[in-house]
C-alpha cells in the first residue's frame, strides 16, 4: 500500500467503497477548517508533501482539485465571503513601509556627510551616531512591509557589512605587514574605508523592498491563476529570477552614482554579490526558509575570516606557504576577489535553493511549515 505524505499509509480507492479524500479531510482537518480559500488548502497540502502525483491517488487531477473538494466538504457556519473578494489578496503599497525602507539610505547618506565634514575625535563620534543611526533605520525597515519576517543570522550579517567596510584595507595591510594603525573612517588612510559600498548597500534597502513587494504581489496573482502546481512554478520562477535581476541592476546604479559623489571606486563586484546575497538570505527568510541563508552567509563570512588569517598565520616559522594561496589571488585580482568570490558563491547557491522554494504555492500562501 502506498505510503502517505506523514509517514502513515495513503488510503486507496478500492472495491470496498472506501471514501480516500475523507481520511486525507481527518487527517488535515485543522487546515481546512481554518482556510478561507481552496488555495490556502492547496498550498498547505503541497507543504505537507502532496504532489500532483498523490493527488491522482485521490481520484484528482491536481492538488488544486483535490483542495477544492476538501474545501467544499468542510462544513461552515457564519456569512459567506462576497464573490467579489479575491482569494488570497496581494500585500499592499503602504505609506509606512514604503518610508521604513527609506530610512536607511537616508541615514547611511548623513553618516558619510558627517565624515567627510569632521576631523579627529568629532569623526569617531559621528561614525558611531551614524552606525546606531542605519542600525535602527535598518531594524525599522525590516520589521514592516514585505521585507519583515524572523529575524536572520545577525552575527554574520555584521560581519559581512563589516567586511565590505573594513575588510579590503585591512587585508592590503596583512599582506604587506600591518596592521600598524585602526581605520579612520577615510578612503586614503593607512586602513582605508570602503564608504561607497556600505552607503550603496543602505540605498538598496529601499528597492529591496520594492522588489520584494513585486514577487510577493505577483507570486499571489499567479497563484490565484494556476490549476496546478507545475502550472505555479513555471510561472513563478520567471518571475523570482527577474525581480533579483531588478534588484540587481537598481544596486548597480546606485554604486555607479555614489562611487562619483565620493569620490571613490566603485566596488561594484563584491558590493553586487554581497547585495544578492543579503537579498536572497531574506526573501528566504521571509518565505520561512532560515537554514539555508544562515548556512550560506556563514560560509561566505568564515571564507572572509579564513582570507585574513592564513597570511596572518604564514607569518610564523616555516608557515610562510599557508599565505600562499591568498597573495596569489590578490596579485591576481586584486582584494576585491576575496568578498566577491565569498559573496558569489553563497549568493549562487541561495539562488538555486530559492529557486527551487520560492516558487512552491506553499512559500506565498499563509500556511506552509517552516524550513
Amino acid at each position: 500500500m502506498p505510503r502517505a505524505p506523514d509517514g502513515g499509509r495513503a488510503p486507496v480507492p478500492g472495491p470496498g467503497g472506501v471514501d480516500p479524500v475523507k481520511a486525507l479531510l481527518h487527517r488535515h482537518r485543522e487546515l481546512c477548517e481554518r482556510a478561507v480559500d481552496p488555495l490556502e488548502i492547496a498550498a498547505g497540502l503541497e507543504a505537507a508533501g502532496i504532489t500532483d502525483r498523490t493527488a491522482a491517488r485521490f481520484r484528482h487531477r491536481d492538488v488544486f482539485a483535490l483542495a477544492e473538494e476538501l474545501y467544499a466538504r468542510v462544513p461552515r457556519t457564519g456569512e459567506a465571503r462576497p464573490e467579489s473578494t479575491p482569494p488570497l489578496p496581494g500585500p499592499r503599497i503602504r505609506a509606512r513601509w514604503a518610508l521604513c525602507a527609506l530610512l536607511p539610505g537616508a541615514a547611511g547618506a548623513a553618516t558619510v556627510a558627517g565624515l567627510r565634514l569632521t576631523q579627529g575625535h568629532p569623526r569617531l563620534l559621528v561614525a558611531a551616531a551614524g552606525l546606531l543611526a542605519v542600525a535602527l533605520a535598518v531594524r525599522a525597515a525590516l520589521r514592516t512591509g514585505p521585507l519583515a519576517g524572523p529575524p536572520g543570522p545577525r552575527a554574520w550579517t555584521l560581519w559581512l557589512l563589516g567586511y565590505a567596510l573594513f575588510g579590503d584595507g585591512l587585508l592590503h595591510n596583512v599582506l604587506t605587514g600591518g596592521p600598524d594603525t585602526l581605520p579612520d573612517g577615510t578612503p586614503d588612510g593607512d586602513w582605508p574605508t570602503a564608504l561607497v559600498p556600505a552607503l550603496a548597500l543602505a540605498l538598496a534597502v529601499a528597492p529591496a523592498a520594492w522588489c520584494a513587494h513585486l514577487l510577493a504581489a505577483g507570486a499571489r496573482r499567479r497563484l490565484a491563476g494556476s490549476r496546478g502546481l507545475k502550472d505555479f512554478t513555471a510561472a513563478a520562477r520567471p518571475l523570482l529570477f527577474g525581480t533579483f535581476t531588478l534588484f540587481l541592476g537598481a544596486l548597480a546604479a546606485l554604486l555607479a552614482l555614489c562611487g562619483p559623489v565620493l569620490g571613490e571606486p566603485a566596488a561594484r563586484p563584491q558590493a553586487l554579490t554581497l547585495g544578492a546575497l543579503l537579498l536572497l538570505a531574506r526573501l528566504l527568510t521571509v518565505h520561512r526558509h532560515r537554514r539555508a541563508p544562515a548556512l550560506a552567509q556563514a560560509a561566505a563570512a568564515v571564507t572572509e575570516a579564513a582570507a585574513l588569517a592564513l597570511p596572518l598565520a604564514g607569518r610564523l616559522p616555516h608557515c610562510g606557504f599557508l599565505a600562499t594561496p591568498v597573495r596569489t589571488l590578490v596579485d591576481t585580482w586584486g582584494e576585491a576577489a576575496v568578498p566577491a568570490l565569498a559573496c558569489g558563491a553563497a549568493a549562487l547557491t541561495l539562488l538555486l535553493h530559492a529557486g527551487r522554494t520560492l516558487t512552491r504555492a506553499s512559500a506565498h500562501a499563509p500556511v506552509g511549515a517552516p524550513e
